[in-house]
């Protein structure tokens, strides 16, 4: 049967307004580099595994395994990435 109200959008569209207003008390409380950092890359990686899974729906396919196993592939690359530039770049490696 099909929901009337389509009670998980609205409530992640709430936490996502959530999410937005938290990063948004870094600015107004005038908080260190290192913490204000902390809580956007916290609140952007939360904000985007809500808008995968409330409203992509991800997890209401039958190859929802698919979708999780490429997008944990390409988490697992980026980090790669970034983690060997900031190894080469700024550790000064090199072989």
């Amino acid at each position: 049967m099909k929901e009337l109200f389509p009670a998980k959008q609205v409530w992640g569209f709430v936490f996502s307004l959530f999410l937005t207003f938290v990063a948004l008390l870094v600015y107004f409380f005038n908080m260190s580099k290192a913490t204000g950092m902390t809580i956007f890359i916290l609140t952007a990686f939360i904000q985007a595994a809500v808008q995968l899974v409330v409203f992509m729906h991800a997890r209401e396919t039958d190859d929802s395994k698919s979708i999780f196993m490429t997008l944990y592939c390409a988490i697992f690359l980026a980090l790669i990435t970034v983690f060997g530039t900031i190894l080469c770049m700024i550790w000064g490696w090199s072989y």
